[in-house]
């Protein structure tokens, strides 16, 4: 059976976790993290992963970039894996995770749903056969998401500009700029609204045509169930430390 320790296990998507892991023999939640700490669940719950001293196999975070430096110095103390789904980490904390990448396993995506890394694919393949049309990525959420344009948008951006044979230049808001589009743009706009779980859609618009490659998520279910998928890639038996990906994960599925 795998241990689990939840970071962020108050949060919404931590209590979605923690409910796939009870409806699953193969899992079990040792113990959770959460600042605010709680007594409403049915395992340990520790305001600083510090206080924990207890047995784990893997660690999953779905809290906020302030957890991060006692997160990953609890973890690598500790010799456990972690699976990185918070987004909206800085320049600064990316290095530090990239660090500690090197004494243990870390798995780190912007979007844990397999959807959604076919999408980035296709998203890189489009943009290396479609030179020269400009590309537009719009991103939708719920109300309380704190970070814009999400870490998704950002990653499919990142497939794209990747595949282009000239750099590209990201373009986050086009009211202040008096100017027509330029070719090495790549246009990211974000909505904020409701209960939308998350939608990104990716535009390639060229002369008298337009190709449009979008991802719905119908619940925040996908997203626990690949991070859980993602936890047991990494406790897998003999996995080395580095850092890891969706593709690494996808490429395990496939082999």
């Amino acid at each position: 059976m795998l241990q689990l320790i939840i970071s962020g296990c108050n949060g919404h998507m931590g209590r979605v976790v923690s409910s796939l892991c009870e409806a699953d023999p193969d899992l079990a939640v040792a113990a959770g993290f959460d600042l605010l700490g709680t007594a409403d669940r049915e395992f340990p719950v520790f305001s600083s992963p510090a206080e924990f001293s207890g047995e784990a196999d893997v660690v999953v975070d779905f809290s906020s970039t302030a957890a991060l430096t006692p997160l990953l110095a609890f973890c690598t103390a500790r010799r456990l894996p972690l699976v990185l789904c918070t987004t909206g980490f800085s320049e600064t904390q990316l290095v530090e995770i990239e660090s500690a990448a090197t004494a243990i396993p870390i798995f780190r995506s912007a979007n844990m749903s397999l959807g959604v890394s076919v999408l980035q694919a296709l998203v890189k393949k489009a943009a290396a056969v479609l030179e020269g049309y400009d590309i537009e990525i719009v991103e939708r959420h719920h109300n309380r998401k704190v970070d814009a344009p999400s870490g998704t948008a950002l990653m499919l951006a990142g497939a794209a500009a990747s595949a282009r044979s000239q750099p590209s230049q990201y373009i986050y808001d086009r009211h202040s700029v008096r100017q027509p589009r330029g070719c090495d743009e790549i246009g990211i706009s974000s909505v904020r609204g409701g209960t939308i779980v998350g939608e990104h859609e990716v535009i390639f618009a060229g002369r008298d045509e337009v190709i449009e490659l979008r991802h719905s998520a119908q619940s925040r279910e996908i997203f626990a169930s690949g991070a859980l998928r993602a936890a047991r890639f990494l406790a897998a038996p003999g996995q080395r430390p580095g850092l890891y990906s969706m593709s690494d994960l996808v490429a395990s599925v496939a082999e």
